[in-house]
């Protein structure tokens, strides 16, 4: 089943989690010279139009990323790695100075990061999202791959260069993702055993993701950090009502980090607000 395009929710709260957590760790990795494989599993069109038919329909960029813009300013000033964030989104925009039009996706952050010595594999699986994505300029040493990027990422392991970022990104619309992320983040770390990955995860009333995080952890993923943003209780939803992200082989510091950078940003999102974060443990 292919039914799913980011397009209808693109620049949502999970967005905003998602890619602040990534733009955090690309800053703690570029820190080093040595060249790194950068591998994006369910890679989307690259870049959105917030007037785009399918961002239109939802309009969930409204409470994600329209209340950061507005107070760009202000939150700049408070936070340097949100302040960045925030050039970087506007570097994308194609109206007015003041006019929010575009939202970058994960290809185009990874592409952003690239060094002459770095290199990128975009995995997309549905065919009219990767020919959105094919559509995108980026540099030379990154590679669009028509595919399954689960399979296709553990078949490129062990990768060529010393070192390894991987953001695993699914829909979850098939209830079997959950444990195939768990098989892949596994079979990642045993191949690769100092890759940073970054493995997000959706709160649903369902709650299926417990089960997924209690197969990494019988799985013996020790180095998981977790962080969990949560907008309403699974009791007030019959959507999803949070985002999770979990970062194996976390950078030294991130969590510090991180949590500054969401004290700043989570007010604005909802009044209900919260984010936690720690090393994964169980439950």
């Amino acid at each position: 089943m292919l039914a799913y395009q980011h397009a209808y929710h693109a620049g949502n709260f999970a967005d905003i989690h998602k890619h602040l957590t990534l733009f955090a760790v690309i800053q703690h990795v570029l820190r080093k010279n040595s060249a790194i494989t950068y591998i994006d599993t369910h890679a989307g069109r690259g870049c959105y139009p917030l007037n785009a038919t399918e961002s239109r329909k939802l309009m969930e960029y409204r409470t994600g990323v329209s209340p950061l813009w507005q107070a760009r300013r202000e939150l700049g000033a408070r936070n340097a790695l949100v302040n960045a964030w925030l050039e970087q989104v506007e570097s994308v925009q194609q109206g007015r100075e003041e006019e929010l039009t575009h939202y970058p996706g994960s290809p185009w952050w990874l592409a952003q990061a690239l060094r002459p010595q770095d290199r990128l594999s975009l995995f997309e699986l549905h065919p009219g999202e990767h020919r959105h994505l094919d559509a995108q300029p980026l540099p030379a040493n990154a590679r669009r791959i028509h595919g399954d990027g689960l399979v296709g990422m553990t078949r490129m392991l062990p990768v060529g260069t010393p070192r390894l970022c991987v953001l695993i990104d699914p829909s979850y619309e098939r209830k079997e993702e959950y444990q195939e992320v768990a098989t892949a983040l596994r079979d990642l770390a045993r191949k690769v055993r100092h890759a940073v990955a970054l493995v997000w995860y959706p709160l649903l009333p369902a709650g299926r993701h417990r089960e997924m995080l209690e197969r990494m952890r019988d799985d013996g993923l020790c180095k998981l950090w977790q962080a969990e943003l949560q907008l309403a209780a699974p009791s007030d939803s019959h959507g999803m009502y949070g985002s999770g992200m979990l970062v194996l082989n976390p950078p030294w510091g991130l969590e510090k980090e991180l949590t500054a950078v969401m004290e700043a940003v989570v007010p604005l999102l909802a009044a209900s607000a919260h984010y936690r974060s720690g090393w994964w443990v169980g439950e």
